[in-house]
């Protein structure tokens, strides 16, 4: 992996890791800070930023974290090297551009500065300015990589495109898939099971634009895309989804909604070994494409494990039970929050409550296998505990996925 155009200074190098430990007991302070520094003096900005992450406080954390492991890092960037290509997956979906590093880095190195005081002296400044300006070179090459990928391949596209949307279903009382057909009448890329598109909102009485990431919930190789949007319901300390419930009410048959090219680097890979899936709620949407997949294929055995509330919030239960019926080589297995007496006649329905790790042991195949979990925040948490301490699973089988910023699955 390339660094930069230019090696760091030993002595940049030195004082960015003597850092460390402020930034981590800083960190998101400094992050929070940035975020609302560089919103007021960039407000353009706010047409690529989810303000929802932002109120939530996982921006900030996300970044914190990045900054921090840019830092015990600096010296070999390439430990980071995943994380780096997970964030700039993200940012070649939103369109993040070369020009907008500088505005990122100048209101960084502000808000070290103004949250710091006087730890942020001239020389602890001068080596971040330049450790940036090395961490913004590899994530400008490898995006620029990503943007070359997308265009280039077979039926790809560089920017926005246009879809029209050829099927809305509701899948539950919460969930509504969009069937999307490029409205060009052109060839699709093939995408690897489990990534995302962004979709562009431009909604009446909002002042900025909306970019939201879907995963794609159906195999690859058709002539559409599919998207399952959860309508995400406000609390008192949050407001309702925008762009979710803007696509839910609004968003209708005909109607067009523009599309960057599938990205991601949470996706089903190639194997022999027998696959788990599990999800919560709609974290079910990538694993849905993994196991039209492996349905497809029909060479693989799949055990599919869904946590939901009720069978009212389930989405695609129906087809799912479906291919199990018809497939010797899946298993199918379902749990709710809420069991109703019709449930109860369901085979797969079989538990009510949380996926604990009694339940797990008993569905888990015996030989090897590679997992993939998707779901809440919590969920992830309890998922990845469960398989990493009670069932000795190894990090290289365990793959997950955040609807959002990333976060640390080990704190509490």
């Amino acid at each position: 992996m390339s660094q930069s155009k230019t090696a760091l200074h030993p002595k940049t190098i030195e004082t960015v890791k003597a850092t460390a430990p402020i930034l981590e007991a800083r960190g998101e302070e400094i992050t929070t800070h940035f975020y609302k520094r560089m919103f007021e003096r960039n407000p353009e900005l706010l047409n690529v930023f989810n303000q929802t992450n932002q109120k939530k406080g996982r921006q900030p954390q996300a970044l914190a974290n990045s900054v921090l492991a840019a830092a015990k890092n600096i010296d070999q960037l390439e430990n980071i090297l995943p994380v780096v290509k997970q964030i700039a997956h993200k940012h070649r979906s939103l369109q993040i551009k070369p020009e907008q590093y500088p505005i990122v880095g100048e209101n960084l190195l502000a808000a070290m500065k103004e949250v710091l005081g006087d730890a942020a002296t001239d020389d602890v400044l001068s080596a971040w300015e330049e450790a940036y300006g090395v961490i913004a070179d590899v994530f400008i090459s490898v995006e620029q990589k990503m943007y070359e990928e997308a265009a280039q391949q077979s039926g790809g596209w560089d920017g926005f495109r246009a879809f029209t949307v050829d099927k809305k279903v509701p899948e539950s009382d919460v969930i509504t898939s969009f069937y999307l057909r490029p409205r060009d009448g052109g060839s699709l890329p093939s995408f690897e099971p489990g990534q995302y598109i962004t979709v562009k909102a431009e909604i009446p009485g909002e002042e900025f634009l909306h970019l939201r990431q879907y995963s794609l919930s159906d195999a690859p190789n058709k002539d559409y895309f599919r998207i399952s949007v959860k309508r995400e319901e406000g609390s008192d300390l949050l407001p309702e989804g925008i762009v979710s419930h803007y696509l839910h009410r609004s968003v209708n048959e005909g109607d067009v909604l523009e599309l960057t090219a599938p990205a991601g680097d949470f996706y089903l890979q190639p194997s022999d070994r027998p696959v788990v899936l599990i999800s919560g709620g709609v974290g079910l949407t990538p694993l849905m494409s993994m196991f039209n997949t492996l349905v497809d294929e029909n060479r693989r055995p799949v055990t599919f494990i869904q946590a939901a509330q009720s069978s009212a919030h389930h989405a695609m239960h129906a087809a799912t039970a479906k291919a199990a019926g018809e497939c010797d080589n899946v298993s199918y297995h379902v749990c709710y929050d809420v069991v109703t007496e019709e449930d109860n006649a369901d085979p797969y329905i079989q538990k009510q409550g949380r996926i604990d790790k009694e339940w797990l042991a008993s569905l888990l195949p015996k030989e090897e296998a590679d997992y993939y979990f998707c779901g809440p925040f919590p969920f992830l948490q309890a998922v990845n505990q469960m398989l990493k301490n009670d069932f000795n699973i190894s990090e290289e089988r365990m793959h997950f996925e955040f609807f959002g910023p990333a976060a640390d699955l080990e704190t509490n």
